[in-house]
């Protein structure tokens, strides 16, 4: 059997998902990004599409304290009373969870109303006959995690309305998190995430006779692991249900892609892929993948130009702060400009396990119109966090590839740079004969396109831009970055696929 394919590939973890007539809403987190909690629709469960983001403003999300794999938890998405309402965790401020609504998906959503008593993470929403609205989540006590909690809210004043009560601690997997609840057929299920987000991870449920309980475990749990096993989709987990019009259901989940020797590495970080769902004595049973509608070799392709428009399409976001604070939009293309002191880093996720990224920048210094002020630095990056990246850095008419692992910063090659070259950087196959112990997952080659072609100046082990190497709960992303003056997105192209042999470099689009 074929590998099992995402529905929304690379960085999408902790989907959420509700319905609408014959229409699907899905969110996931986006953690250090802004803005912040992607939003995409779909009307068949295989094809999405990003209409948004939820928190689209600074007046609702503020990243600016959040380190790598900070700000955003996971969110969840409902409807209710014709409304849509989405609640999540900014982890990067001690304000508690964070509540907005829209009448229309696609926007504006409210203000946030914070509830500052509800210390957890992974919060859910749901509501019973009469109106009275759950708010379930992980919570934190004085002594650390305090499994699943629970308190009835008042959602659009904020208010806490009953103190919380543990409802489940799971079936004794660590970090049991990520709960939703529904209300099926007369019972009150509760479907929860435990084993860490890791290789363990689990999807396990219980069901009780009210939403506070007392919830009794599925005989089958977990309902959904890929743990011990060699399924090229691993640490799958932090579930959701929905229903379908026609009675069905289907389940939404994250999981990732390792790749390479011993101990595998993963790149794009967790990823959403959903499945069918089936109802045995009253229990969900996962049966068939639901799978996307393009074909495994289809490329992707997509490009930012000048004339593209005067706002950066939706998948485009900045770390710890919102695009439009640091780039504006020109005739000729978009300027990132440097915060300070502070680098700039814009960009958009690596979806794909193969992947061309091509761009035409202009690096100006501060103090100088004309581009040829030493002082500008930025360019073409690709990145789990700041401190492990690969980097086409321009300054002072030149570029220099610029590898970046923990403490440790050297300069792979360096090459003059004149007006009319584009930098690239490849993501390809790690280079063989495979070993069972020393081959990463991919190779990034990092490089220079003249009149004369393509001239690589540097490559890096893909190994060491993965989670298993960098840590945290993001996964790559490729865009432009300005460590000083500004740097003119003149245009930059992203090319994807999952089949190595599409994206050859010979091939045009």
């Amino acid at each position: 059997m074929a590998p099992q394919r995402p529905v929304i590939p690379g960085f999408h973890p902790d989907p959420s998902i509700c319905r609408v007539d014959d229409t699907y809403y899905l969110v996931n987190s986006s953690f250090e990004y802004a803005p912040g909690v992607p939003l995409l629709r779909s009307t068949d469960l295989r094809a999405w599409t990003q209409i948004g983001n939820v928190l689209d403003r600074p007046s609702q999300l503020d990243v600016s304290a959040a380190d790598p794999s900070g700000g955003i938890f996971a969110p969840t998405l409902r409807h209710h009373d014709g409304r849509f309402w989405m609640i999540t965790t900014n982890f990067s401020d001690q304000e508690g969870q964070l509540l907005v609504w829209a009448e229309d998906p696609s926007g504006p959503w409210s203000d946030p109303v914070r509830l500052p008593d509800t210390v957890g993470i992974d919060p859910d929403l749901a509501w019973d006959e009469d109106g009275t609205c759950y708010l379930t989540y992980a919570g934190f006590g004085p002594q650390g995690p305090e499994g699943i909690v629970q308190s009835v809210i008042d959602p659009v004043a904020g208010t806490v309305l009953t103190p919380r009560r543990r409802l489940w601690q799971g079936t004794g997997g660590k970090f049991p998190e990520g709960p939703h609840l529904y209300l099926i057929d007369g019972y009150w299920y509760l479907l929860i995430a435990e084993g860490g987000t890791e290789r363990g991870h689990a999807v396990t449920i219980a069901r009780g006779p009210s939403p506070a309980g007392p919830f009794e475990p599925a005989p089958d749990n977990p309902v959904l692991t890929h743990r011990g096993t060699d399924a090229p989709v691993q640490n799958t987990g932090h579930a959701d249900l929905v229903q379908r019009p026609d009675g069905t259901w289907a389940m939404v989940y994250h999981g990732v892609r390792p790749r390479g020797s011993s101990p595998e590495w993963h790149v794009l970080g967790r990823e959403t892929f959903a499945q069918d769902v089936e109802w045995h004595d009253g229990w969900p049973v996962l049966t068939h993948r639901i799978e996307p509608v393009t074909a495994p070799g289809t490329p992707t392709v997509e490009r930012l130009e000048a004339r593209s428009g005067t706002e950066l399409p939706p998948t485009w976001v900045a770390n710890g702060r919102h695009p439009s604070d640091v780039v504006s939009w020109e005739r000729d293309g978009w300027r990132v400009t440097a915060a300070g002191n502070e680098p700039v880093f814009v960009a958009r996720r690596q979806e794909h396990l193969y992947a061309r990224v091509c761009a035409r920048l202009d690096v100006r210094g501060t103090d100088d119109s004309s581009g040829s002020d030493c002082s500008g630095r930025g360019g073409l990056t690709v990145r789990i966090d700041p401190h492990h990246a690969l980097s086409l850095e321009c300054a002072a008419g030149s570029v220099e590839a610029v590898a970046t692992i923990g403490d440790v910063r050297q300069v792979l090659g360096r090459h003059p740079l004149d007006a009319t070259a584009e930098l690239e950087v490849r993501v390809v196959e790690a280079p063989g004969p495979w070993h069972p112990c020393r081959q990463g997952p991919d190779r990034l080659v990092a490089g220079v396109v003249t009149s004369e072609g393509f001239g690589e100046l540097g490559h890096l082990d893909g190994r060491y831009l993965s989670t298993e190497v960098a840590g945290g709960m993001t996964g790559r992303m490729i865009g432009v970055s300005c460590a000083a003056g500004s740097v003119l997105i003149r245009s930059f192209t992203y090319r994807g696929a999952d089949d190595p042999a599409v994206l050859a470099p010979a091939a045009k689009s």
